[in-house]
């Protein structure tokens, strides 16, 4: 049996040996292709395939028409759900897909950088202390405050990337006359995360995402209890290859119960996702994420009822 396989493998030498060789890199090249294009599929899910989805709140505006690069008005007086309607609903930026992605894939901290030009915005840094879902809370009652808000929230569904846990936050950290656990944006981010790779209903042990905030915006508030903010986050995957991309988020925001909480109404208008530090990210209004350590202001500590000027009751919605 051993002479009789030498023989063969003698005598076809040349022909098993290459078709071997062949097989060997033509698999490798497959499965090389198959984890680059999970790895951007997989930020592709998270990212630009919802914007896709809710663009369509933008109607055909263009990235040279009428459109919000930052905040529009930051008024003391609250005017009502009319005025905060116009302000969630003002399109933003639209940028291409590609604006998602560093312009070195490699180097994703390489390429174009015009965070120099770029504002810088001071977000609190909590009191880095759990709240409802797990989500650190403890941030003051500033329109900065909640946009650290909305960036603990988006951390803790995002690099959990499961699907019962993006609804137990949205159960735990959204007012009732909201769009719903299922239909809301980082819902929908996971689910294509997850589906763009048949992960199941929570991701793979041997996947990872890291999310780091890097540029945020306030867009406009309406009395101090509401705001509609944004936040950039820097994500990266990991799935038998690793990748990078931009995740621009907004949320109309309001103060109850002493904490920044998912305020009702339709979803605001989609956040450019373009890549920290670029020129078009400064072109989009976002400002450079830098850390405050002012926590919680006194008296408003986690769990602690605040005040509420608003006319909308409190309490969670799953």
């Amino acid at each position: 049996m051993q002479s009789r396989t030498a023989g063969r493998s003698t005598s076809r030498s040349g022909q098993e040996t290459s078709g071997v060789r062949e097989w060997s890199r033509g698999r490798l090249i497959t499965i090389l292709t198959g984890a680059v294009v999970v790895a951007v599929a997989l930020l592709v899910g998270l990212g630009y395939a919802v914007y896709l989805a809710v663009s369509g709140l933008n109607g055909d505006d263009s990235a040279t028409g009428d459109v919000a690069t930052g905040e529009t008005e930051r008024s003391t007086v609250a005017r009502g759900a009319s005025h905060r309607d116009e302000i969630a609903a003002e399109p933003m930026l639209n940028v291409p897909s590609s604006a998602a992605f560093p312009d070195d894939p490699s180097d994703p901290d390489d390429g174009r950088d015009a965070a120099d030009d770029q504002d810088s915005i001071k977000i609190p840094a909590g009191t880095g202390i759990n709240g409802p879902g797990l989500v650190m809370t403890g941030f003051p009652h500033t329109p900065e405050g909640a946009i650290g808000q909305l960036a603990q929230i988006d951390t803790a569904v995002l690099q959990s990337m499961s699907l019962q846990t993006a609804q137990e936050v949205y159960a735990s950290w959204a007012l009732p006359g909201g769009v719903g656990s299922d239909d809301w944006w980082i819902t929908s981010s996971v689910e294509a995360f997850l589906g763009s790779s048949e992960m199941g209903s929570v991701k793979s042990a041997t996947a990872s995402v890291a999310v780091e905030p890097a540029a945020a915006l306030v867009k406009g508030t309406d009395g101090p209890d509401w705001a509609t903010v944004c936040v950039l986050m820097k994500v990266t995957a990991t799935y038998r290859s690793e990748g990078h991309a931009a995740f621009g988020h907004c949320e109309r925001m309001q103060w109850v119960g002493g904490r920044w909480m998912l305020a009702p109404g339709a979803p605001p208008a989609p956040a450019p996702a373009t890549w920290p530090g670029t020129e078009l990210a400064v072109e989009a209004g976002w400002r450079t994420w830098t850390t405050d350590p002012t926590t919680g202001a006194p008296g408003e500590q986690p769990g602690e009822q605040g005040e509420d000027h608003s006319d909308e009751q409190g309490g969670a919605h799953s």
